[in-house]
């Protein structure tokens, strides 16, 4: 009986730091889901946001460098003209990464 009393006090302890060791974790993955998670959830809903307003007329430019003129939007794919040869060229409407401002372009 005398055995058993020390193992009793060493399982209620254990149960007690079994939380506090979770504490640690539970803090680190709000740390991680508020730092990166969540900033790039908001960078990709405006990402596709940019995608879905895509018209003619709008200057872009594409993940490969290509700065181009939309000139037909389908609904895969836009076609840019390109200068300075006035080129006509198909890319992935998941291509396009940005929009650039007339006041960028000048």
């Amino acid at each position: 009986m005398i055995e058993l009393h020390p193992i009793s006090c060493l399982l209620a302890q254990s149960s007690g730091s079994a939380f506090v060791g979770l504490v640690p974790l539970i803090a680190i993955f709000a740390i991680f889901y508020l730092m990166l998670i969540m900033p790039q959830q908001k960078k990709q809903k405006k990402w596709q946001e940019m995608l879905s307003a895509l018209k003619n007329g709008d200057r872009v430019v594409t993940s490969g460098g290509i700065r181009g003129i939309i000139i037909s939007v389908k609904d895969d794919a836009v076609q840019l003209r390109v200068p300075p040869d006035n080129l006509r060229i198909e890319v992935a409407r998941s291509a396009v990464t940005a929009l650039v401002n007339p006041e960028e372009a000048r």
